[in-house]
């Protein structure tokens, strides 16, 4: 799936585009870059799904203007032809906070996806502080451990059954690695939002986005422009600090 952003191209309801772009696009005609799109698509075996969705209006435009006079939809998701029937719905959502005078724009995607056995199994939870390895007490302490284990194995017929002689190669094998390089402890992250960002920064910069959309007067847009700029000042220092 592809995702263009902000390149200025209306998709119109011409025929001739009709099996790229659907016959549902907020715009009656199509600008220049728009065409370009269309072309791309064409010799790439895409299809634009943002256009092919029936929906009202405030749900097709991406963008609109500052004093809420020119609505646009110039934000669209293409996807591999052999692949569109994946995509159930394409629309965009005016109460999302993203930071920008752009909407949020949602795929509905249905995706069968397959796990590799193999790649799932390969992973058991457990990894080993393997950098004792490098001291020279720790690592001879390991080799004779392990030596003395092997020894044993000597003493097996060759009757045994081949899964029980692995589980005994395994546990003597992983058992002086606990003991002798212990465990390696995971490191963890510091979450980058913590509860101040969360209850002040971003509801009330949702709270300002929203003010804009339902009265996109020029008092509401410097109210926003400033809540973003505070918003995104605060939130750089938190990410110096982590």
């Amino acid at each position: 799936m592809k995702i263009l952003l902000d390149l200025d191209a209306k998709m119109g309801r011409e025929n001739i585009f009709k099996l790229t772009v659907g016959n549902v696009s907020l715009h009656q005609d199509s600008n220049n870059n728009g065409v370009r799109i269309v072309n791309f698509a064409t010799s790439k075996y895409l299809v634009v799904k943002s256009t092919m969705f029936p929906h009202r209006n405030i749900h097709k435009h991406t963008w609109t203007s500052p004093f809420g006079k020119t609505h646009n939809q110039i934000d669209h998701i293409l996807i591999d032809r052999r692949w569109h029937l994946s995509v159930l719905d394409v629309r965009c959502f005016r109460g999302a906070d993203c930071d920008t005078d752009h909407y949020l724009v949602v795929a509905k995607v249905r995706e069968r996806l397959a796990v590799c056995k193999q790649a799932a199994q390969r992973f058991d939870g457990e990894r080993f502080n393997l950098r004792k390895l490098n001291e020279l007490e720790v690592r001879k302490e390991y080799q004779i451990e392990i030596t003395n284990r092997f020894a044993a194995l000597g003493n097996l017929s060759n009757d045994e059954d081949i899964k029980r002689v692995w589980e005994y190669m395994k546990d003597n094998i992983k058992t002086p690695a606990k003991e002798s390089l212990g465990l390696q402890v995971l490191k963890q992250h510091k979450p980058r939002f913590v509860e101040e960002c969360l209850g002040f920064f971003l509801d009330q910069r949702k709270l300002a986005k929203m003010q804009w959309i339902h009265e996109p007067s020029q008092s509401n847009v410097d109210s926003l422009n400033n809540v973003r700029r505070d918003a995104s000042r605060h939130f750089r220092n938190k990410r110096r600090h982590i």
